[in-house]
This record gives structure tokens, C-alpha cells and sequence, in this order.
């Protein structure tokens, strides 16, 4: 009788990193992939809701006593330019100083520390009497908010496949975004009052501290970055992460998921060090984006951050400043929404020279009216500008810099912009003090004209690319 003859199984493959990544980017977005877009999303709402109260609550500040209008000389430290400045000092430390914690911890354990540190601080921040306490909570909770920033950026670039990478961001940005009009409209309701005696600009602040509350049941729901652990070289988590949402992600879809795409391996360095950053490889892109955040932050913020006090500036009552900023704030949350259908159709590098482009063509027509419905309008079209450019850069930076290094990198470029809005607070009220709402919108133009070069002229193309064939 002859022997049977059994054909050898075919070896199981080994496990690598690129393996890992290939996985999650030939994934369908379904439910579950925009689901966990969602939970990182609304961890960033409380995040936006902390940083945006900085310009609503001024006029409340002002209107207690605590702080002076603007600075009497270019660096006093009682005026609203010195709380603004805290704030951004205090992100421009966790961006700069503890931008590697992601890198080095992980993004899901960074992602909730920094939100409940941030937030105790907020929180203690509220019952300051004195402009030196206020500046000194309010410095602390920015060092928080910057480490959020850097990871949330890094997290949602490494969860979602790469072919939706930029619808990504930009529902990320609209959930985000939709913080803006709901704390304008708190701020109107409450900081002209006292409720229980109580100043009303105490009343937003505290409110924004329920984030803590909802940050452990985000957090049950958002697993480790697979591309993470991966190039830490635990690769058995995982793999059991990705295979998880695997088995969610083919539920949903109905249907076998398509084959992985080649592995493209990435460099086998589980640390990465902050020195390759200015590697002859990445240099250039560094430099680039050292340039576009400092000044993109002068018109960001210098518009965000005072376009009640620029209201005001231009005749407008403190009360009517903060209901016309509570309508301009209506359209933050409609900009990235606008981006949705386009985001992956088109290269985030000219998505965010068509908004810096904008800001400065409505900056001067906004400088030159003083009719309270074309300021509105106008305001409004800033505001639109200022969120596409927005989206389009937080999902452009991490695209540019590999994932053992993608944080701390991140954090160092966004450092500049926390830098230079940190001097905008100051630059800002010395234009307004000086020359009007005019000057302060000659600094913002001018500062889009200069972002508009360096991406326009300097920036990579990233549409279309896996993670890690931009950064390999």
C-alpha cells in the first residue's frame, strides 16, 4: 500500500510592525473605525472647551477687577494679554518639554493623564482673586492642554487607515470645533451675571471641568495604537488590538475585508530620539513647520483668542461683543464640516494655503467696516478660514514625522506656535493700544502671507500615502 504523501503547511508568517500597519490601513471605514475618531474626538471637546474660554471669559476678567484691559506697558503682567500668554506659555512647555511622553508612555495612558491634570487645574484656577494666581493656575493647565494636543493628533493618525486619514481630521476638527459657539454662548449667558453670587466667567470655567467625569468612559473605549506598540515591539498587544477591530470592522462591512497592502517595514528603533528630527531626512520638513506654526498662530489666535476685545475695539459694548462673538463662533464647527466631502480628495498642503489665504483677504475688509451685520459676516468667513486651516495642518503634521518619533515632533514644531501666541497676546494688545483694530489685522495678514510660502512653496505631498511610505 502506498504511503500517503501530505503536502508540508505553509509556514505561519512572522509577525512584524509593517505587517501590523498594512493591516489597519486596508481597513473599510466603517462604524467602528468612526467611532473610535468619536471618543478621541470628544476627549479633545473639553480640550478646545479649556482653550477656547480664554477669549470669552475676558471681558468677564476685565469687568471683575482681576485683570486690567491691556497691558499699560509692553510686558505688564496684571493685563488680559498676560492671561493669554500664560496660557500659551504653559502649552508652549507641554508641547515643547513633555511632547515626548507619548512617544515614551504610550497614547492612551498620556491621553488621560494630561486631561485630568489639565482639568484640575482649571478648576482650582476659578477661585483665583489675584491676576498673578489666575496667570499661575491658568500657565499649569496649558502644560496640560499641549500634551493633549500632541497626542490626540498622533492617536487619530495612527487608529484610522490611511485612505481617510484627512476625513478623519476633519470630523475630529468638527467635533472638536462644535465646543466653540457652546462655550461663546455660556459666556454671553453667564459672564455679564453673577449666579449665587458667584462671577459668571467663574461659572464657564467650572462648567468645562466635567470633562473629567467623562474621560475614564472615553477612555474604556479607545485601545492603545496598534503602530505604537508595534514599533515598541509588542507586537503580540498588537496584534490582538488589530484583530479586534478586525473582527468588528468585517461584522460591519458584510463582506471578506480586502488583503493587506505590501508591509512597508519601518526603521527597527523602538526609541526614537529627538536629535532625528533634524536628520539630513526630516530637516527640512522640521524647519518648514517651525516657520508655518509661529506664524500661523499670530493669525490663529490673534483672532480666536480677541475677537471680543477687537469688537469692542471697534465701538462695540462689551454685552453685544459677546453676542455677536457667540454668532461668528456658530461657524467653527461648519469649516471642517465644509472640508468632509473633499478632505481626502485633495492635498492638505493646499488646504491650508486656501485658509491662510482667506484670513488675510477677510483680515482687511473686517479692519475696514464697522456695520455690526458685515462684521459679523466678515468674522464669521475668518473663522471658516482659520478651521479649514486648522484641519488641513493637525492632520498634515503627523504624516510628516515616523511613529517612534511622531509626538515629541509634533511637539516641538506645535511648539513654536504656543511660542509665538504666548508674544501674540502681548504684540496683539500693543497694536490694539496703538494703532486699533487696523494694526492688530496688519500683524494677522501679515503672518498669513508668510504661512502661505512655507507650505505653498516648501511643504511635501502626503495625499494617498500610507504613514509609512511618507516617513520611511
Amino acid at each position: 500500500m502506498d504511503a500517503k504523501v501530505h503536502a508540508a503547511p505553509s509556514p505561519t508568517p512572522t509577525l512584524t510592525a509593517g505587517m501590523i500597519n498594512a493591516r489597519l490601513d486596508r481597513l473599510p471605514g466603517t462604524r467602528r473605525i468612526w467611532t473610535l475618531v468619536l471618543l478621541l474626538s470628544l476627549g479633545g471637546w473639553f480640550e478646545f472647551y479649556d482653550l477656547f474660554f480664554t477669549a470669552y471669559v475676558g471681558p468677564g476678567l476685565v469687568k471683575s477687577g482681576i485683570l486690567a484691559e491691556t497691558t499699560e506697558a509692553f510686558f505688564g503682567f496684571s493685563g488680559l494679554a498676560a492671561f493669554i500668554a500664560a496660557t500659551f506659555a504653559g502649552l508652549f512647555i507641554g508641547t515643547c518639554v513633555f511632547g515626548f511622553a507619548a512617544d515614551r508612555f504610550g497614547r492612551r495612558t498620556v491621553f488621560t493623564v494630561s486631561l485630568l491634570c489639565y482639568t484640575a487645574c482649571t478648576v482650582v484656577m476659578a477661585f483665583q482673586t489675584s491676576a498673578a494666581g489666575l496667570n499661575l493656575w491658568r500657565l499649569l493647565a496649558g502644560v496640560g492642554i499641549g500634551v493633549e494636543f500632541v497626542t490626540i493628533d498622533s492617536y487619530v493618525a495612527e487608529l484610522v487607515p490611511g485612505h481617510m486619514r484627512g476625513r478623519a481630521f476633519a470630523f475630529n476638527q468638527m467635533v472638536m470645533y462644535s465646543v466653540v459657539p457652546f462655550v461663546a454662548l455660556l459666556a454671553y449667558l453667564l459672564v455679564p451675571e453673577a449666579p449665587l453670587g458667584l462671577d459668571g466667567w467663574r461659572w464657564v470655567v467650572l462648567i468645562g471641568a466635567v470633562g473629567a467625569v467623562f474621560v475614564w468612559f472615553i477612555r474604556l473605549g479607545v485601545p492603545e495604537s496598534p503602530r505604537w506598540l508595534a514599533q515598541h515591539g509588542r507586537l503580540a498587544e498588537a496584534d490582538r488590538i488589530v484583530s479586534k477591530i478586525e473582527a468588528r470592522v468585517a461584522a460591519e462591512f458584510g463582506a471578506p475585508l480586502p488583503e493587506p497592502g505590501p508591509a512597508i517595514e519601518p526603521a527597527t528603533v523602538e526609541r526614537g530620539r529627538f536629535a532625528e528630527i533634524f536628520s539630513p531626512e526630516y530637516r527640512g520638513r522640521t524647519i518648514m513647520l517651525m516657520v508655518f506654526n509661529f506664524f500661523q498662530t499670530i493669525g490663529y489666535y490673534g483672532f480666536a483668542s480677541w475677537v471680543p476685545t477687537l469688537l469692542v475695539a471697534r465701538g462695540i459694548t462689551v454685552t453685544h461683543s459677546l453676542l455677536y462673538s457667540f454668532v461668528i463662533a456658530i461657524a467653527n464647527p461648519i469649516g471642517p464640516l465644509l472640508a468632509l466631502p473633499f478632505a481626502d480628495r485633495v492635498e492638505r498642503k493646499w488646504a491650508i494655503v486656501f485658509g491662510a489665504g482667506g484670513i488675510a483677504v477677510f483680515g482687511v475688509a473686517f479692519s475696514q467696516v464697522d456695520d455690526a451685520r458685515a462684521l459679523i459676516a466678515l468674522g464669521a468667513c475668518i473663522t471658516l478660514c482659520l478651521c479649514i486651516m486648522s484641519f488641513g495642518f493637525h492632520a498634515y503634521q503627523p504624516e510628516l514625522f515616523p511613529t517612534r518619533v511622531r509626538a515629541r515632533a509634533i511637539g516641538f514644531v506645535y511648539s513654536m506656535s504656543r511660542l509665538s501666541a504666548m508674544l501674540s497676546g502681548f504684540t496683539i494688545a500693543f497694536a490694539l493700544r496703538n494703532f486699533g483694530a487696523s494694526g492688530a489685522f496688519t500683524l494677522i495678514v501679515g503672518s498669513m502671507v508668510v504661512v502661505v510660502t512655507a507650505i505653498g512653496v516648501f511643504g511635501p505631498r502626503t495625499r494617498g500615502f500610507q504613514l509609512e511610505a511618507i516617513t520611511h
